[in-house]
Parts: structure tokens; C-alpha cells; sequence
């Protein structure tokens, strides 16, 4: 069995490449270890809690002992599923902000700044929000905004423009500072996963195939890709690829299918008995994430989800979901969003955060009894860094992870930041018809140590790992490929998926991921898209101030 093209994982980019490739006339074949994506579970936006939390859908990953989080192992969910983890995330579409690929071009990655990944955005995109110049409306990815039926929804953005934040009419557009309505991967009441965007029209098109087999490693010979080796059907066989093999398995699965490979820390490779194909210290290194804390508020009239978190209520959510496409079933409840900045002097926004009309961990394992309701936030640029490892030389070995998270002074400080800012949000007017006591953190947690305390404990991933083969100048040692994805020492190789990204962009990764696989694409074709300017606000004083509207900051003690 052979093509062209061997695409190892069927995710965000892994389709968009597919789809492309073929597209374009080439034969192309998809290995993907997962199976189908079909079911109400993956289906329902509503239902966004139970897949990531499923085996059937995810590969299950936990971190080792996160050492500045008190031994804390968390989770690391990564699809396995046609479709990756776009078929098991939260469905919130974020770009990043124009100056994110500004620095990944400061870091090497020489053409993938703002203007040039712009287009590839304005390609993928079938956006529904209007008409704009910097949006796509004619794309395979259908991007559509929430209905903001919940009253709650309307507070936060009125909360926020009380506290002097400017609103957003398009975050991913012209200007992504302060508040607005979210962009979601839902189409006609149903998740729109990658596999529905990209990869069915490319299995329909005649030049793409998908097979089902567990990747074990890249077959190399005389220093080119030639094939990747596989389990399928109770056998082991290899995938031949004529021309490339391209890793687009994930920050977490592509890293470790490198090193299987011989690519990699020279040492750790000898150590693992792994002949050394080239030496990159760069793979499985530069780990990142995004980590939030969940900030809890009592609801003192029954507004929130809450009404339906009992067995007749879910009962009916998805009842009225599974005949009309419709109901809370139909969104991700993630309706509202901001990005601000943490203080005065941050350039662009470093905090994000997601309002939800309920009290509830983003695993749905923990809702808190009573109607409430929450804010996600957390900060955008830790500069905490981790490793992918393996454990041993068997490729069924889950890999040793660790993001290292909170290992620094300027991740507390932002944490603290953080968590004030949110409660000074929730103190304004807008919520004071709908606040009750505040739940978690609690009124008891006020100073520094002992909100660092409480976030070491409470602190969770947001699921955006990223960095672990990055871009970067062919001659950087710490890079893994170069800005044509091409994994540096070996020839026909490639990587295209949030691996690559120097560094984490804003906000949730599979808009920015999605992108590298239509950008690669075209790069692997020998074709760009021409430039566009990427014009983006930015406030003239922010050196000097927090926010637009400084407004007056109550006292968290008496607020409570």
C-alpha cells in the first residue's frame, strides 16, 4: 500500500492537508489510529464534556507529577477519533492575535507572520457573522456565533464594558482586545469538526484513503522518509509514501513518533536503544500550554443550566436536540468571551476568558449544587516550558509528559492578576440582579499566598498543548523544521500540527492548527497565497494603562 502522500493522524490539520493534497491531484493516504466520529456525544455541541472523557474517543493521556503543582497529575485528552480533537474540544474558534505570528517570525519562522497567515484563514473560513474583509465566507470551515438566549450572557459583556473594557464586534478580526460574542465550530446546531470540513469531501474526491492502523514510526532509509510502519489488522506492515510522510498526530503523539523514529535528543534516543537518525534536541522539548482556574459565583435567581443538570432535564436537552437540532443541546455555552490585558505595559491581551451560564468543571464530573455560574480565565503566555518523552522503546507506551506547569514567579503573579481582575468583572452592576456568594475561590481567599495556594490546587489545562517540534531557521539547533515544515536532517518528512508552533498563540489552538495544515499544504505544493495586511487596533496608551476606561477597582474584601 502506497501514495503520494502518508499523513499520519486524521485531526485538524492531518484533514486540512488531505483535503488539500488531494485536491490538488495527489494521492494521499490518512492513517488514523481512532475510529468514527459518529453519535450523539460528539455530535451534540452540549454534550462537549463526555468524548474527552471517553477511551473510545481519546487517547487518555495524564501528565507525570507536576512538581510546582503540589504532585497534581492532570489530564491530556487528545482525540482519537477521525477528526482529532476537533471532534472532542470545546468548539471555540480563535485565531490568535495578529502579533503572535509577528513573534513566531522573530523566532525563525520566516513566512508565517500576520500577513501571511491571514489568507489561509480568509481560505478556510465559512464565516457567518457578516460581512468583513478580514473573514473567509466561502471555506469548508463553517464558523457561526451563539444565540446569547441566556440573560447571563448580556451581563458579562455589559459587565465588562462597566469595568472600562472596550467590546469586540469580531475578535478574530480587526481588533481581538476586550469583550465579545464567540466564535464556535458549529454548524446547523452540530459540531463541524475538521473531518466534516476537510476530510469527507477529500475521501469523496477519489485521491484520498483512509486507513485504520496504530503508527509505530517513520521508516527511514538512506536518510529519507520512506514509508511509515504500522499495526493493522493483526499485522505489521508499512504505508509506502513516494513522495513525503507528514506527522500531523498531535504535540503530544508527534513528538514521540520522532523519537521512535531515531529523531531526536541524540541520548535519550542511545537511552531507549534507538539507532540516532539525526540529532535534534529540539523534539518533545518546548512543551506548552494554557492552564484557567475556574471563578464561581452563586446565581440568586434560577437563570443558569442548572435547571436542566438532573436526568429529566438532560433527558429533554437532548431529546429536543436529537429532532429539531436545536435548544441548549445546539451550543457549546461558551456564548461570550474576553481578552484583556493583566496590567499596564502587555501590549496585547495575555488573559482570556470564557463566561458559562453554570458551575461546572469542563469535564462535567463536578457541578456544584445550586444554580451558579462561572468564569474561565487564565493567562495566554506562560513562560513555563515542558518535554514529551518516551517512557521506553515499546510504541504503545503512553509517553512521559510534562508541562512544568506554574514553575515560574511571572505565573503566579499572572494567576493573581487573573483572579482579581475577574472578581472586580463580577462586581459591577451588570451582575448585580443575578450574583450570589462567591463559590470557589470563596471570600476567605484574598492574599497573595493564599491565592497562589488555591490555584496550585484548583488550577486545570485548558487541552492546548503545543511547541514540541518547532519551527525555526534550518540552522537552529533547537528547531526541528524548518519554515517549510520540514523536519531538519531528514529529507521527505515533514510536520504540520500545533507541534510546530514556536510559541502558544492566543486563546484555544484548533483555528491556529487548521491553518498550518492548509498552509503546509501549500508549501508541500510549491504554491503561496499572496499577502494580505493583517490591520489590527491596538490602544495607544498601553504602556501606560491596564485598559481603555480605567475605572474605579473596588475593594476585594469589602465586595464580598
Amino acid at each position: 500500500m502506497e501514495a503520494d502522500y502518508v499523513v499520519v493522524g486524521a485531526g485538524s490539520a492531518g484533514c486540512a492537508l488531505a483535503f488539500r493534497l488531494s485536491e490538488a491531484g495527489r494521492s494521499v493516504i490518512v492513517i488514523e489510529h481512532g475510529g468514527s466520529d459518529a453519535g450523539p456525544f460528539i455530535r451534540m455541541p452540549g454534550a462537549l464534556s463526555f468524548p474527552m472523557n471517553m477511551p473510545r474517543y481519546d487517547w487518555g493521556y495524564r501528565t507525570d507529577p507536576e512538581p510546582h503543582l503540589g504532585g497534581r497529575q492532570l489530564a491530556c485528552p487528545r482525540g482519537k477519533v477521525i477528526g482529532g480533537s476537533s471532534s472532542i474540544n470545546g468548539m471555540v474558534y480563535v485565531r490568535g492575535h495578529p502579533l503572535d505570528f509577528a513573534h513566531w517570525v522573530e523566532m525563525g519562522a520566516a513566512g508565517w507572520g500576520p500577513d501571511d497567515v491571514l489568507p489561509y484563514f480568509r481560505r478556510m473560513e465559512n464565516w457567518h457573522g457578516g460581512g468583513s474583509r478580514w473573514r473567509g465566507d466561502s471555506g469548508p470551515l463553517h464558523v457561526t456565533r451563539g444565540r446569547l438566549e441566556n440573560p447571563l450572557f448580556h451581563a458579562f459583556l455589559e459587565a465588562g464594558e462597566e469595568a472600562g473594557y472596550g467590546r469586540t464586534d469580531d475578535y478574530n478580526g480587526y481588533r481581538q482586545e476586550g469583550f465579545g460574542v464567540t466564535d464556535m465550530t458549529i454548524w446547523r446546531g452540530r459540531r463541524w469538526s475538521a473531518a466534516d470540513a476537510y476530510l469527507r469531501p477529500a475521501l469523496a474526491g477519489g485521491n484520498c484513503r483512509l486507513v485504520r492502523a496504530f503508527a509505530r514510526k517513520v521508516v527511514i532509509g538512506e536518510g529519507r522518509a520512506r514509508g511509515v510502519e504500522v499495526d493493522r489488522g493483526g499485522g505489521r506492515e508499512v504505508i509506502g509514501a513516494r513522495r513525503e510522510v507528514i506527522l500531523a498526530a498531535s504535540a503530544i503523539n508527534t513528538p514521540k513518533l520522532l523519537m521512535l523514529s531515531g529523531i531526536g535528543p541524540a541520548e535519550h534516543l542511545a537511552a531507549h536503544g534507538i539507532e540516532v537518525v539525526a540529532d535534534r534536541p529540539g523534539v518533545g522539548a518546548n512543551l506548552q500550554d494554557h492552564l484557567e482556574v475556574y471563578v464561581q459565583y452563586a446565581a440568586t435567581a434560577p437563570v443558569t443550566l442548572y435547571r436542566y443538570w438532573n436526568p429529566a432535564g438532560k433527558a429533554w436537552v437532548g431529546l429536543r436536540w436529537l429532532l429539531t437540532r436545536s435548544g441548549p443541546g445546539a451550543s457549546n455555552q461558551f456564548e461570550t468571551v474576553a481578552f484583556i490585558r493583566s496590567r499596564a505595559g502587555v501590549r496585547y491581551p495575555d488573559l482570556q476568558l470564557h463566561f458559562l451560564p453554570l458551575a461546572v468543571r469542563y469535564d462535567g464530573r463536578a457541578a456544584v449544587r445550586g444554580h451558579g455560574f462561572q468564569a474561565h480565565v487564565g493567562p495566554m503566555r506562560s513562560p513555563s516550558r515542558g518535554t514529551v518523552r518516551l517512557r521506553s522503546a515499546d510504541p504503545r507506551m503512553a509517553p512521559g509528559i510534562r508541562f512544568n506547569y506554574m514553575s515560574t514567579e511571572e505565573d503566579r503573579q499572572d494567576f493573581r492578576r487573573a483572579l482579581r481582575l475577574v472578581r472586580e468583572i463580577f462586581a459591577q452592576p451588570a451582575f448585580g440582579r443575578w450574583k450570589g456568594a462567591e463559590i470557589a475561590p470563596g471570600a476567605d481567599v484574598v492574599t497573595d499566598d493564599e491565592i497562589d495556594g488555591w490555584v496550585r490546587e484548583h488550577v486545570e489545562s485548558a487541552f492546548h498543548p503545543c511547541g514540541t517540534a518547532r519551527m525555526g531557521a534550518a540552522d537552529d539547533p533547537l528547531a526541528v523544521v524548518d519554515p517549510d515544515c520540514r523536519v531538519i536532517g531528514v529529507e521527505g518528512l515533514r510536520v504540520a500540527d500545533s507541534s510546530i508552533f514556536p510559541r502558544i498563540t492566543n486563546g484555544n489552538l484548533n483555528a491556529p492548527s487548521i491553518m498550518v495544515g492548509e498552509k503546509a499544504a501549500d508549501h508541500i505544493l510549491g504554491r503561496r497565497l499572496p499577502a494580505e495586511r493583517w490591520e489590527y487596533w491596538e490602544p495607544a496608551n498601553w504602556r501606560e494603562t491596564q485598559r481603555e476606561e480605567r475605572a474605579e477597582r473596588p475593594d476585594q474584601r469589602s465586595e464580598h
